[in-house]
């Protein structure tokens, strides 16, 4: 809730917010102003390993339109499924922190995924 929000800046973190795929972007619009970040989910949460929702994009695309109107500073960050070919459709649809899990653990070379998905 906004008060909830509202208390955890009040003790000096940063409020952040989830969306899990069937909650839609304009459920986040009552607290844009509120929150240092917006975290997508592209699948289900509750286990690794599954494979990303790539019918997500539109609510990041809108997500960070939103947020461009109100709150520019707000990061929109993506968690589920990421990987090296979902990375940089994520960071086209407006993501700005990325969430792997599976992708990151299973690598041969973790340091060059990160790379990877940096770039």
């Amino acid at each position: 809730t906004l008060a909830a929000l509202e208390r955890i800046a009040a003790l000096g973190a940063k409020p952040a917010i989830c969306l899990k795929p069937g909650t839609p972007a304009e459920a986040a619009k009552p607290y844009l102003d509120k929150v240092a970040m917006i975290l997508v989910m592209t699948v289900e949460p509750g286990f690794g390993g599954q494979s990303f929702m790539y019918d997500m994009m539109p609510k990041l695309r809108s997500l960070r339109q939103m947020l461009d109107q109100v709150n520019p500073a707000c990061l929109l960050e993506v968690d589920g499924g990421v990987d090296k070919n979902t990375a940089q459709v994520c960071k086209e649809n407006g993501a700005e922190v990325l969430v792997a899990g599976s992708a990151y653990f299973n690598a041969p070379e973790r340091k060059a995924f990160i790379k990877l998905i940096e770039q």
